[in-house]
């Protein structure tokens, strides 16, 4: 069975490539072209380089493949609008929708986020019952992943299209090459993460979507959206676990709330001026002094998905950020 992925260079996408080769899928990649795929050296997958936003070369990628897994977004979270956001993750999902109907694919699984639902506190934590809450950041990132989700499902219910939504929470593990959560990793080892906010998130290693990911393609309902995710953790205490992992000392500090949010309206002003794309900017603030959990259940019940200790996916992050020489880089 020959599977198209989309973004499988990515964090994501190159975990979930080895998982479908291990189970003896052919993977064909649908990278843009000009993109650096080392995460991807070495794997005998077909590469076809190609970008979502055209629907002929989506076509062309798609032909001959029974499933596709789309997993390309651009997650970019400064500026908190923007134009390329709505197209690569909207336009581009509706093009993908396209192709896996003209081609006939038996599944598409589209990678949504956790995020499209309501999250919750540690005792009720969000689940995918719960209507879509984040629109209240203002963030492209969140209200395009919600709504190209939303289109998956409304072809599902209208058109019969054999989709399943998978919503993975805060991925930790190994060839986080861009980085993302890995950054967190790597300002407390260097000793540049003197505190954190008052908020949490839910944790999960990024093999376990990978692992979920493949089982949803014979064991996910269609129409059916399953959040991937594992463990609820306030960031005092991911600091703390990430700190011991990887034995250096414990950011102390707790910000309340409103030292937060000023500090993230400095980091709006930077990035504004400076046009850096990695700042803590005032939505970031206001999101990380919120507590985003959610429960797994469904997940773990109905696609078997593993709950691997965060301790595990901290330190298998931790060995290949050492390996690929990442600790003494500023990121």
């Amino acid at each position: 069975m020959k599977i198209l992925v989309t973004g499988a260079d990515g964090f994501l996408g190159s975990n979930l490539v080895r998982e479908l080769l291990d189970r003896g899928y052919e993977v064909r990649a649908l990278i843009q072209q000009g993109r650096k795929n080392t995460n991807l050296n070495g794997l005998k997958i077909e590469v076809n380089q190609g970008d979502i936003l055209y629907i002929e070369e989506v076509m062309k990628a798609a032909d001959g493949c029974r499933a596709i897994i789309h997993t390309a977004a651009i997650t970019n979270t400064w500026p908190a609008r923007s134009g390329l956001l709505r197209q690569v993750n909207v336009q581009g999902t509706c093009n993908i929708i396209t192709a896996a109907k003209i081609v006939g694919v038996e599944r598409l699984i589209y990678v949504g986020s956790a995020n499209s639902f309501g999250f919750g506190s540690k005792e009720n934590p969000g689940d995918e019952t719960r209507p879509y809450s984040a629109s209240r950041y203002h963030l492209d990132y969140f209200n395009t992943k919600y709504l190209a989700q939303q289109l998956v499902l409304e072809e599902v219910r209208k058109n019969g299209l054999r989709a399943v939504v998978v919503n993975p929470t805060f991925l930790i593990g190994p060839f986080d090459s861009k980085p993302g959560f890995g950054t967190i990793i790597l300002a407390i080892y260097q000793s540049r993460m003197p505190g954190c906010a008052v908020g949490g998130r839910n944790y999960i290693h990024v093999r376990d979507v990978a692992v979920g990911i493949a089982n949803a393609l014979d064991r996910g309902r269609i129409g059916e959206s399953y959040i991937l995710g594992n463990r609820n953790l306030s960031y005092r205490e991911l600091f703390s676990m990430i700190a011991h992992v990887i034995e250096v000392k414990s950011p102390k500090i707790t910000y309340p709330p409103f030292l937060t949010k000023v500090y993230g309206m400095f980091g709006s002003l930077f990035g504004t001026i400076t046009r850096r794309s990695n700042v803590i900017s005032f939505t970031l603030a206001r999101i990380a002094c919120d507590e985003h959990y959610y429960t797994a259940k469904k997940a773990i019940n109905a696609l078997d998905l593993p709950q691997t200790p965060i301790e595990t996916a901290i330190k298998e992050a931790y060995i290949w950020f050492k390996n690929n020489d990442y600790l003494d880089k500023r990121i």
